[in-house]
C-alpha cells in the first residue's frame, strides 16, 4: 500500500505582520495610505460619544474597508463584515478590528453624502503622486 507523508491540522500560532500584508501598489496599500491623509473631521460630528458610551470604529477604518469592498465588487455589508473577518487585506487595513455588518451598513448608509465628499478628495490625492 502506498505511504503518504502526515498533513498535520492541528492549530498554530503564527505571527502575521499585518502592514506587510499590504502589497505595495495593490488598491489597499494605496487605500492605507491615501484614506489617512483626508480630512474626515466631518464624520467626528456624528459621534455623540465624548463622555460616556462604548468607542467608536474609526472613520478612516471604515472607509478604507467600505471602498476596498468596493473596488473588489463588494456592496452587502455582511460580505464586508464576512471580508473583515476572513481576508487578510481586509484584516490588515482594519487593524482585525471586525467590525460587525450593522456598523458597515449604518456607515455606508447614513455617511454616503460625507463619503461621496470624500471621494473627489481621494481621487485628487492619487492623480497628485502620480
Amino acid at each position: 500500500m502506498a505511504r503518504y507523508k502526515h498533513i498535520d491540522m492541528s492549530p498554530r500560532l503564527l505571527p502575521v505582520d499585518l502592514q506587510a500584508q499590504l502589497v505595495p501598489g495593490s488598491v489597499a496599500h494605496t487605500l492605507y495610505h491615501v484614506v489617512d491623509q483626508l480630512d474626515l473631521s466631518a464624520f467626528d460630528a456624528h459621534y455623540r460619544n465624548d463622555e460616556s458610551g462604548a468607542p467608536a470604529h474609526a472613520p478612516t477604518m471604515l472607509l478604507k474597508a467600505v471602498l476596498l469592498a468596493y473596488s473588489q465588487g463588494m456592496v452587502s455589508s455582511r460580505s464586508i463584515e464576512r471580508a473583515c473577518r476572513d481576508n487578510v487585506l481586509f484584516i490588515a487595513l482594519t487593524g482585525d478590528a471586525k467590525p460587525h455588518f450593522t456598523t458597515m451598513r449604518t456607515s455606508s448608509a447614513a455617511r454616503a453624502t460625507r463619503s461621496r465628499r470624500c471621494l473627489p478628495r481621494c481621487s485628487r490625492y492619487l492623480m497628485a503622486k502620480a
